[in-house]
């Protein structure tokens, strides 16, 4: 695998809204350098979790392809007062960071020749290495920042634009769950009446096997 921002950048996204059973973060969606305001912090790769018992959250991937972008990074404004994401991790190709350079509270994904991630630091780790529920929950909470949600909140709306018409969607999203509702109505009665048509067919056919036993019965009697 070529090596260069962009194809770690898109590979940050996939990680995002891969399952926690697979490695990943669980994002329910996920997307690469958008901005977050008109200056500012541009993430290289954002994912907002809907997860609940203090899962929920955003997750920042900073790509690091040299070791000059990696040191640099601390020096930004945004690194220095707040950023963006509850949980943040640097991506870069295997060994060109190690978990002993990270600053507080950050993760760590090591990126192979063949495109593979392996988590080295953060939640994900633990995810990747203990099957302890209550562990993985501590190291959420342990790793977690306090972000900058009207930055979020400005990538949020402005890819919500994108999409066009949001009520328009919702109405047609409405609608799709209100046929979906109908069918399994009816479906539910349909099947109900299909029991019930099995049980009367099992009653008659027992009702036959006496009648034909009966009659069994009273030929060999009058024989």
């Amino acid at each position: 695998m070529e090596m260069t921002h962009q194809a770690l950048c898109s590979l940050a996204v996939k990680w995002l809204q891969r399952s926690n059973s697979n490695n990943g973060h669980g994002c329910c969606f996920a997307v690469s350098e958008v901005k977050s305001g008109w200056n500012g912090e541009v993430p290289d790769a954002i994912g907002f979790r809907r997860k609940g018992y203090g899962g929920d959250g955003t997750v920042v991937v900073e790509v690091k392809v040299s070791r000059a972008d990696f040191l640099a990074d601390a020096k930004k404004p945004h690194r220095l007062d707040g950023g963006l994401g509850n949980w943040r991790y640097f991506m870069c190709p295997e060994s060109m960071i190690s978990p002993d350079e990270l600053p507080e509270g950050w993760g760590l994904l090591w990126v192979n020749s063949r495109g593979h991630i392996k988590p080295k630091a953060g939640p994900s780790f633990t995810m990747a290495t203990s099957k302890n529920w209550l562990k993985r929950e501590e190291s959420l909470q342990a790793f977690r920042h306090d972000s900058n949600h009207k930055r979020e909140l400005f990538i949020l709306v402005k890819m919500l634009t994108r999409i066009g018409d949001p009520e328009a969607l919702n109405n047609k999203l409405k609608e799709v769950y209100r046929e979906r509702g109908r069918i399994a109505d009816q479906f539910n009665k349909q099947l109900k009446e299909m029991q019930r048509l099995k049980q009367d067919l099992s009653a008659l056919r027992f009702k036959a096997d006496r009648q034909s036993n009966r009659s069994d019965a009273e030929e060999g009697h009058y024989q």
